[in-house]
């Protein structure tokens, strides 16, 4: 299990799984501030005894035949504006010539920081499919971090009709402006990614599976 951090709407729901099911590693950030549901999964992992994996610096797991390369946060630059959605968790999952970036809610401080640290080494970045940041808000998805991340797809992850007018029709233009396909689940219902399995051979396929 990966928290990307600890605000309600992206760890509430893991807490019910973490509760009730089996789970035998939570993968987390270093967290630049406690929080009620951060302190929550630290008490359920202490009990039940699960594996905690804490990413304070760049890191490439391997699980099966998917690489995990985390490459936010890092501890000695973590941010103290808007601690939660600015630590949180980004990464690349890897799965044979397929690179999907997930970057939680992070924002423009954040993004700038991952820019500078990682502007000489653009293939640590680069990725096919971009989880766009904080449900499309103009408060992430920089031109610059977009330049560098280069993707085909973006994904925008956002309720219907919601209060916060998400996504930003900003963040919708740089998208555009740069012909990235762009799939919402606020449009679309869930979105289903399959990758083909044969190395050196991966085809990607986006299934939007619309429910009301």
């Amino acid at each position: 299990m990966i928290f990307s951090h600890f605000d309600s709407d992206h760890a509430g729901g893991l807490m019910y799984i973490l509760e009730n099911m089996k789970v035998k590693n939570v993968i987390i950030g270093i967290q630049n501030e406690d929080s009620y549901l951060y302190k929550k999964m630290i008490e359920i992992v202490k009990e039940k005894n699960i594996n905690l994996i804490v990413i304070d610096n760049p890191k490439m797991l391997k699980i099966d035949d998917i690489y995990l390369d985390f490459i936010w946060p890092i501890k000695n630059k973590l941010i103290s504006e808007n601690k939660l959605n600015n630590n949180s968790l980004v990464f690349r999952l890897i799965y044979n010539n397929t690179k999907i970036m997930f970057t939680g809610d992070i924002e423009i401080p954040a993004e700038n920081v991952i820019v500078s640290e990682y502007k000489n080494n653009k293939n640590r970045l680069k990725s096919d499919i971009l989880k766009v940041a904080h449900h499309g808000s103009d408060t992430s998805t920089t031109k610059e971090f977009l330049e560098l991340v280069n993707p085909k797809i973006a994904l925008i992850g956002v309720g219907k009709n919601n209060s916060f007018n998400h996504p930003s029709k900003d963040v919708i233009s740089r998208l555009e402006d740069v012909q990235i396909k762009i799939y919402r689940t606020d449009l679309m219902g869930e979105i289903t990614i399959f990758v083909n399995n044969r190395i050196g051979n991966s085809k990607l396929k986006i299934k939007n599976e619309i429910k009301f």
